[in-house]
């Protein structure tokens, strides 16, 4: 696939640049694409959550009433789980989500949404650019001049670039990030995806 090399201001170098078929023309693989998601939203929960059990709730263990005689259900602690503030049964305890993924399983998927992208025509390549400071209206700047401003934009760098990335920080629906830590999920939940340059050459490495 063919596409246009754009600057930042939106204009046609008249530059054209073909994409790798072999990382965006592949036929997607949906469960690879799942499971790849499926880790990456694991591994964001911290796994902290706790309730207390009937061992654990602060209380009297005195015997509440007489075992016969009530006309209702014998009971011998207010810890009990069936009274209100007594222990949780089988709470949730303090445990890690996290769990291990196939590099091919999570290469296959990666490559996988990216000629999805493809074949939606939601790829733009815009020239290797850097930004003298950190300023969110000069990056806005140039989401406007590519008609993605409204969207959710994906800007992939070659390298990390801290004052592009401070640029985007503050921009609901846009995120830069270098293609060393590009993920499955980021290209999915983008409707464009930005691509620079210089990053086309180190796709072919990801076949």
């Amino acid at each position: 696939m063919e596409l246009s090399v754009y600057n930042i201001k939106g204009e046609d170098t008249g530059k054209k640049i073909t994409l790798p078929e072999e990382v965006f023309s592949i036929e997607p693989n949906e469960h690879a694409v799942y499971l790849s998601v499926k880790q990456y939203l694991a591994n964001q929960r911290q796994g902290s959550h706790k309730s207390k059990e009937r061992a654990e709730i602060a209380g009297s263990t005195r015997k509440i009433k007489r075992q016969k005689g009530t006309g209702t259900a014998r009971a011998g602690s207010l810890k009990s789980p069936i009274f209100r503030s007594g222990g949780r049964v089988f709470g949730p305890r303090p445990r890690d989500y996290s769990f291990k993924l196939n590099k091919k399983v999570k290469s296959i998927a990666r490559k996988s949404v990216l000629s999805a992208k493809a074949t939606e025509a939601a790829i733009k390549v815009i020239e290797d650019f850097n930004l003298e400071a950190p300023q969110t209206k000069a990056y806005l700047s140039v989401l406007n001049s590519l008609s993605v401003s409204d969207k959710k934009s994906l800007l992939v760098m070659n390298q990390p670039n801290k004052n592009i990335y401070l640029s985007s920080r503050n921009i609901p629906k846009a995120k830069v990030t270098s293609l060393s830590t590009l993920n499955t999920y980021e290209i999915i939940n983008a409707d464009c995806l930005i691509l620079s340059e210089g990053t086309i050459e180190e796709f072919k490495k990801l076949a």
